[in-house]
């Protein structure tokens, strides 16, 4: 067995708001479209992908925190320092809040540089860079 991830499935509250937001991002992120129909998308990178489908009507009105049980975010590397701070400016242009921004790019530490955001559906996103070991 290897362990690499193989992927996360990510139920969507709106399969279209949902796609517009990640498919920006990921694509940004060096993700290409993987499969897309008619419930549902994923994006892959290096044999990982990242499947949203949209919530079931049933399941639609009991919401997501990420404080509850489950997912709390997701954590993408980046190359560079430079790459962060472009990205948090398309954020920014975008109309995307950034998390944390008294703290920002160091909210995770000394160490860690990161923009924090949040999807449409409120679960964080992190770019980042852990400096000693990322570009040590």
């Amino acid at each position: 067995m290897s362990g690499f991830l193989s992927h996360i499935e990510i139920n969507v509250s709106n399969l279209a708001r949902s796609r517009d937001f990640w498919s920006w991002l990921l694509e940004r992120l060096g993700y290409t479209l993987y499969q897309k129909w008619e419930h549902g998308f994923s994006f892959e990178l290096a044999g990982t992908y990242l499947v949203f489908v949209q919530t079931t009507d049933k399941y639609l009105d009991c919401g997501y925190h990420r404080q509850k049980t489950g997912l709390n975010h997701l954590a993408f590397r980046a190359s560079s320092i430079a790459d962060i701070d472009a990205l948090t400016h398309e954020l920014s242009s975008r109309g995307v809040k950034i998390l944390y921004p008294d703290k920002h790019p160091y909210a995770g530490g000394r160490e860690h540089y990161a923009v924090y955001f949040e999807d449409p559906d409120r679960i964080k996103v992190e770019v980042c860079l852990h400096l000693a070991h990322d570009l040590g």
